[in-house]
C-alpha cells in the first residue's frame, strides 16, 4: 500500500516467540507423542517460493495456531501467508487461528477470506465467508486474530492457502520467456541489472519499431509494479496491461504506433520470492527509498529512477506519465492517488486520467481517488518523481484492492479474481487512447485483423502544453 496513514493499522514489533524462517516439511503432532506421523498429523511446509508461515502450535487435534514469518531482517510487516498441508485424513476438520498479523485494519472485517486450491483442484477459490473470523483475541495479548475452519474431503491431495493470489518470479520469468520468443517486432525486453540475490530486473519496451528512431520524438509511459513483494494484485494488472498492448485488438494497435510503453513489471524480485509482504532481502520498504536509492543496498530502484532521468533528460522523449502498480489492504474497488502542486493549471490536469479511467473501468473508485503530497510519502515513487521530472509528467499510484470492488450499479460487493486483475489492466491501457485523442483512428466497426493505417502521429506539430485531454469526454 503506497498510501493512507490509517492503511498501516497499528503495528506490534513483537510476538510471543520470535518467528524466524519457514516450515519445512513440519509435521504437527499432540504433546507427547512419539514416532513416525500418522494419517491425520497434518504436515505443514512454506518451504517454497512466495511461501511464508513460521510457526504452527498444536491446540488440540482440531485447532492449530499459524504465525506468519516476518519481512526477512524487518519484524514489522506480518501479512503475508502461503503454505500447503498435506498427510490429512478423509473429512478431517481443523480451525486455523493466524495469530500475528502486524495490521489491526484488514478487509477481513468486510468479508474477505483465504484462498485455497489443491493438487485435484488447481484452481484458487475463496473460503466462504461464513467459515472466517476476524476479532481480537485475548489469548494473543488482545491482538487481532483471522480464524477460519476448513475441511479436507481428500487424503491424497495437496493444499495451498494464501492471502491473495500468488504471482511469483518464476512465473514472470516463464511469461516473459514466451513473449520474446514469438518474436513481436514491437516488443523488447532488456536487462535493468540484477538485484542482491541476482535476480533479474526486467525492463520490456511496447511500441511500433519506427518509434524507436533516435531522431524521432516519441512519447512514453512507464509503468512499474510489485515494489512490495506481497501486493501481488499488481502484477496480475500489470500482465493485463501488457496482454492487451501486444494482442490484435484496434486499439493496441493505435497505441503502438503513437506511444512507446516502458514496464517494470517487478521492482522487488527478491522480495517476491522470499515470500515477504513489503520489503527487500535486506529489510527495505523499497517504496520510501526513491529520493536517494543506494546502487547495492536498493538496486532495483537505483536502475529505474536512473532509467527514469536519462528519459526525462532526452531532448527526443517526452515522458507524459509515470504508474506505479500497487494493492490496498484495507479499501476496496481500484483507485489512484496523484500528487497536489502549488500550479493549479498542473494541478487541474493530473484529475483528468482518473477521470477518464473511471469511464472506462467499472470497478474503478473516483471516491478513494486522492491527491496528496504527505510527508510520510516523501519517499515513495510518485512523490519522488512528481517532484523531479519534467511538469509536463503525470506521476501517480494506482491502487486495486486485495478483496473487492462495488459498482455504481450494483450494491452488492464482487470479489475479485486473477481475470478481474487483469480487466483493470486492459482498461487501465485502453483509458490512454482517449486521454491522447486517438478515438478517431479507430474504424467505425473495429476488426481485430483489419485496421485503417492512421497517419504518423507528428508530434512536433503539438505544443508541449496543449497535450491535455479534451475537457467533455465519454
Amino acid at each position: 500500500m503506497a498510501d493512507k496513514k490509517c492503511d498501516s493499522g497499528s503495528e506490534s514489533d513483537s510476538t510471543e516467540e520470535p518467528v524466524v524462517g519457514n516450515v519445512n516439511k513440519f509435521a504437527v503432532v499432540p504433546p507427547g507423542y512419539n514416532g513416525r506421523p500418522k494419517k491425520g498429523h497434518m504436515i505443514f511446509d512454506a518451504c517454497f517460493e512466495c511461501g511464508n508461515l513460521g510457526r504452527v502450535d498444536y491446540i488440540t487435534e482440531y485447532e492449530y495456531d499459524l504465525f506468519i514469518r516476518p519481512d526477512t531482517c524487518n519484524p514489522r510487516f506480518r501479512v503475508w501467508f502461503n503454505f500447503t498441508v498435506e498427510n490429512v485424513k478423509a473429512d478431517q476438520r481443523a480451525i486455523f487461528n493466524i495469530v500475528n498479523f502486524s495490521k489491526t485494519k484488514s478487509l477481513y472485517r468486510e468479508g474477505m477470506s483465504p484462498l485455497v486450491k489443491s493438487t485435484s483442484r488447481p484452481k484458487w477459490v475463496r473460503i466462504p465467508a461464513k467459515h472466517v473470523y476476524y476479532y481480537r483475541c485475548p489469548d494473543h495479548r488482545k491482538n487481532y486474530v483471522m480464524s477460519f475452519s476448513f475441511c479436507f474431503d481428500k487424503e491424497d491431495d495437496i493444499y495451498q492457502f494464501a492471502y491473495c493470489y500468488p504471482y511469483s518470479y518464476t512465473r514472470l520469468q516463464n511469461y516473459l520467456d514466451n513473449l520474446e520468443k514469438k518474436n513481436m517486432d514491437f516488443f523488447s525486453r532488456e536487462l535493468l541489472c540484477l538485484t542482491v540475490q541476482q535476480r533479474r530486473l526486467d525492463m520490456i519496451t511496447i511500441t511500433n519499431p519506427d518509434n524507436l528512431d533516435p531522431e524521432e520524438t516519441k512519447r512514453v509511459v512507464y509503468l512499474t509494479a510489485r515494489v512490495h513483494p506481497g501486493e501481488t494484485p499488481a502484477s496480475y494488472v500489470c500482465q493485463g496491461v501488457i496482454d492487451f498492448l501486444i494482442s490484435n485488438h484496434p486499439i493496441a494497435k493505435v497505441l503502438r504506433e503513437h506511444i512507446v510503453f516502458k514496464i517494470v513489471p517487478m521492482l522487488n524480485p527478491d522480495g517476491v520470492y522470499l515470500g515477504n509482504y513489503r520489503c527487500s532481502l535486506m529489510g527495505f520498504d523499497l517504496n520510501r527509498h526513491w529520493l536517494e536509492p543506494s546502487p547495492w543496498a536498493h538496486p532495483t530502484l537505483y536502475a529505474t529512477k536512473n532509467n527514469l532521468m536519462e528519459l526525462d533528460r532526452s531532448d527526443k522523449c517526452v515522458l507524459d506519465f509515470y504508474i506505479d502498480l500497487h494493492a490496498h489492504s484495507t479499501l476496496m474497488n481500484g483507485f489512484m492517488y496523484g500528487n497536489t502542486y502549488e500550479d493549479m493549471e498542473r494541478y487541474e490536469r493530473q484529475s483528468v486520467f482518473p477521470k477518464l479511467l473511471c469511464a472506462n473501468a467499472e470497478d474503478f473508485s473516483l471516491n478513494n481517488t486522492n491527491f496528496n503530497r504527505d510527508a510520510v510519502k516523501a519517499g515513495t515513487g510518485r512523490r519522488t518523481l512528481g517532484g523531479c521530472l519534467d511538469d509536463n509528467s503525470h506521476c501517480y499510484t494506482l491502487e486495486v484492492s486485495f478483496f473487492s470492488y462495488q459498482t455504481s450499479s450494483s450494491s452488492t460487493a464482487m470479489p475479485y479474481t486473477e481475470e478481474g486483475y487483469m480487466k483493470l489492466g486492459r482498461n487501465l491501457a485502453r483509458t490512454f487512447l482517449d486521454y491522447y485523442k486517438m478515438t478517431g483512428l479507430i474504424s467505425a466497426k473495429p476488426s481485430s485483423s483489419i485496421v485503417p493505417k492512421p497517419g504518423r502521429y507528428n508530434i512536433r506539430d503539438r505544443e508541449r502544453a496543449n497535450t491535455d485531454p479534451p475537457s467533455e469526454y465519454r
